[in-house]
């Protein structure tokens, strides 16, 4: 009990006094506000226009039109350290999110897992009398606990949130989502052609996870933590919204640079004498290497606009059409909430903030991407190959991202892009509304601040003091301040005074207006990072970051440098990783059942995340089907694990069996049996394939053999992709296809279950051991059985 029972207790309950003091559940103050806490993905500084932007975002502008934009807001510089930041009010690497979930490491500050120590929001507020509900993207889990065998811990329902409805890791397909809710795994409730969408449908959710306490408890507040997919890729939207923007960024991205920069200079944004620094402000391939002579990465650079042939132009064009329709598409669906808020009566009395998680992505590359799983993959794009797809970009058959000038666009007029410490990567948009109490509608502050400032400013408005133990937990100080204080004096000093960056090698230190940050690129693999090179700029003036001030203020930038590493101890940030996103991605990380060489799966079961799946990437394997068949004319998928955008199947069409392996989306390799499956009980169909190399190194080569028991029915040379299906794992499935198809090829309808027998396990051997030794085996089990 929190509180001390304070009744009468005797043998007889007539000679009793109750107390329910201590029984009752917590109660919000009488007035209580509602939060909704709305966090966008991937949207730079100058995406919108309330930040000077080409994308149309009518909604958002109403809550600009009702609070304050703040200029000088900043965050991490990628998603999952943001988060962490946005919800406890700590440093990322503090938070133990020195990267994303899918990069931990193994370290205090980059585990992967926030201490209990670091309280979440929800946590406080639920404590407090609050609902609290999550839509969208979490990646606040790490990826050994992605799945049904794992403990909540870290879930949304195991740190605070009474309701959760999205996805854990770090994207998903909107078409075809990896959709949780509260604490299993659902399928989608409708397809992509029965008019689906993720951002639509955790809206619907978002409203009916209010809608159900409210009309029970209609003066109870709540806590929305609403997180949509967008804009992150892949870049997934109805078509009409594509359409609203057609040509409508055929001037180039440089031209929009500079249309951007003029419109925030008149919206008094930026200082009026501000500057758009070059394309590639940190070098390209051709003009840098690194130590050891390693070279530049070849993604993150620019392509001049007047150096594309008309083909490329149109192409990149219509790739920011698709982006900037996903973001009015998400814009549309923030508005749905709010006109919920007024004609409920609650608009007033709601506490609605908005901010964007990093800045924009230059994963796409130079030519942007169809599919961005080969970005992760370390596999280059191929200009004509996107060129086809054009028409199919937003659409389930692309996996969608623009190429890195439009991340310069939208960041206008910063450097760089997400992942870098530049203002490119971590200066964001950040709106707080809240009009009965706030008022200033329409304003603008410039105070400098962090995402770690947001739960401080949230507590203080609610008149809610951190706790100082938190379930059980003896609470660490925050690292944030509040922002209230620039709500009522717009010429107010920064009460932040310094913040420190580190984010995979780029590192950055802000102390009083300056700034030193290295021009190390990230995921670059060069490390010696005694050696970098620190650049200096005097942020209160040369917002921009274009004059570098290192040689005239040499004694300053020194001052910077020691505080960095000062504030970089003090935070827990070593040890920098700058490897390359591939090699991150590939490190070893734990597993809830230790490393074997034979999984058995099922049907009839959820899907198994692929961080806890069977990893057949560049090895030999085997899958085997224990089928029964009593007649002709089974088909359906067998077993399938990724989507066509990388990822194998083993299925029955047309009385044969079939494999397939789509290679990173890029081509699908298929190897049919030459005859009829045979009919019986306790039938061995397998697929076996037998690594003979390397091309290039990482990606396998070898045959594929086909196989009825002991009888080999068809053979093909293949080569298998070098890392995960999509960056945030795809589920491995038995007896069907449950999200979006490896193939088109699959007989039946979505999700093309099997039909006509009974699967009775699928078995992946990845011994390496033959496979006519493994059918011995497997024929002498049945026999036991």
């Amino acid at each position: 009990m929190s509180k001390a029972f304070k009744g009468t207790i005797n043998v007889d309950i007539r000679d009793s006094v109750p107390d329910w003091a201590p029984f009752e559940p917590p109660k919000a103050p009488d007035g209580a506000p509602n939060v909704v806490y709305i966090v966008l993905d991937d949207v730079g500084f100058s995406a919108m226009n309330c930040y000077g932007g080409p994308v149309e975002t009518p909604n958002i502008d109403r809550i600009a039109a009702d609070g304050v934009r703040f200029t000088q807001w900043h965050t991490t510089a990628l998603c999952s350290p943001t988060r962490s930041c946005l919800l406890t009010g700590r440093n990322h690497t503090r938070n133990s999110m020195a990267c994303i979930t899918e990069a931990a490491v193994g370290f205090p500050n980059a585990s992967g897992t926030i201490p209990p120590e670091n309280g979440m929001l929800p946590e406080i507020l639920g404590e407090r009398g609050w609902n609290t509900y999550m839509v969208g993207k979490w990646h606040l889990c790490p990826t050994i606990e992605m799945n049904l065998a794992a403990t909540r811990r870290n879930w949304p329902t195991g740190r605070g949130f009474e309701r959760f409805y999205g996805f854990l890791g770090a994207e998903t397909n909107q078409w075809y989502p990896d959709l949780v809710y509260d604490n299993h795994p659902v399928d989608q409730p409708r397809t992509p052609e029965e008019g689906y969408h993720f951002t639509d449908d955790i809206t619907d959710k978002a409203l009916e996870f209010i809608k159900d306490a409210k009309v029970i408890a209609p003066d109870k507040p709540f806590f929305l933590y609403y997180a949509p997919g967008a804009a992150h890729a892949p870049h997934h939207v109805p078509p009409e919204w594509i359409e609203r923007y057609a040509g409508q960024f055929d001037m180039g991205y440089e031209a929009i640079r500079e249309q951007t920069l003029a419109r925030q200079k008149e919206m008094g944004l930026v200082p009026a004498d501000t500057e758009l620094p070059p394309l590639n402000p940190i070098g390209t391939p051709q003009t840098r290497t690194g130590p050891d002579g390693l070279p530049f990465p070849p993604l993150d650079y620019t392509k001049p606009w007047d150096s594309l042939s008309a083909e490329e132009q149109r192409l990149f064009g219509r790739m920011a059409e698709v982006y900037a329709g996903f973001l009015s598409h998400a814009d549309h669906h923030i508005g749905r909430l709010l006109d919920f808020l007024e004609e409920t009566g609650q608009r007033d009395n709601t506490l609605v903030i908005v901010v964007s998680d990093n800045g924009a992505s230059g994963e796409g590359g130079p030519d942007g991407s169809v599919n961005e799983n080969l970005f992760f993959n370390g596999i280059p794009d191929d200009l004509q190959r996107n060129l086809a797809m054009i028409d199919e970009l937003g659409g389930p058959k692309t996996y969608n991202h623009y190429p890195t000038g439009w991340a310069m666009a939208f960041n206008t007029p910063f450097k760089m892009w997400k992942r870098y410490e530049f203002n490119g990567g971590t200066s964001d948009p950040c709106l707080i509304a809240w009009p009965s109490v706030l008022g200033h509608g329409g304003e603008v502050r410039h105070q400098y601040h962090h995402a770690i400032d947001i739960v401080p400013t949230i507590l203080d408005l609610l008149g809610v003091e951190p706790p100082e133990v938190l379930k059980g937990h003896v609470q660490s100080h925050l690292d944030g301040v509040s922002m209230r204080y620039s709500f009522d004096d717009p010429s107010a000093p920064s009460v932040r005074k310094t913040q420190f960056y580190s984010m995979l090698g780029s590192r950055a230190i802000w102390h009083d207006g300056w700034k030193a940050v290295t021009t190390h690129p990230t995921i670059s693999g060069w490390g010696h990072f005694h050696d970098d090179t620190w650049e200096l700029y005097h942020t209160d003036t040369d917002r921009s970051e274009l004059h570098d001030l290192a040689a005239e203020h040499p004694e300053k930038l020194r001052e910077l440098v020691n505080l960095w590493f000062a504030e970089a101890g003090a935070n827990g940030a070593f040890p920098l990783d700058d490897r390359s996103a591939l090699e991150i991605l590939q490190t070893p990380r734990p597993q809830l059942a230790s490393p074997r060489e034979r999984y058995i799966y099922y049907p009839d079961v959820a899907d198994i995340p692929e961080h806890q799946a069977v990893n057949v990437h560049n090895r030999s394997y085997v899958i085997g089907a224990q089928v029964d068949i009593p007649a002709p004319g089974a088909q359906g998928v067998i077993f399938a694990h990724g989507a066509r955008f990388g990822g194998h199947a083993l299925y029955l069409k047309d009385n044969r069996l079939h494999y397939v392996n789509s290679f990173v989306g890029m081509f699908e390799q298929q190897v049919v049996a030459t005859e009829d499956v045979p009919t019986g009980e306790n039938l061995i169909l397998s697929a076996s394939f037998d690594k003979d190399g390397e091309d290039p190194p990482g990606v396998s080569t070898g045959i594929l053999s086909l196989y009825h028991g002991d009888r080999k029915v068809g053979e093909a040379r293949i080569k298998n992709q070098p890392g995960y299906y999509e960056l945030a794992g795809e589920g491995l499935c038995v007896g069907r296809d449950s999200a979006d198809a490896i193939t088109d090829d699959y007989p039946g309808e979505r999700p093309h279950r099997f039909t006509g027998g009974t699967i009775k396990r699928v078995v992946i051997d990845v011994s390496g051991t033959p496979y006519v030794d493994l059918e011995r085996q497997a024929a002498a089990m049945l026999a036991r059985e």
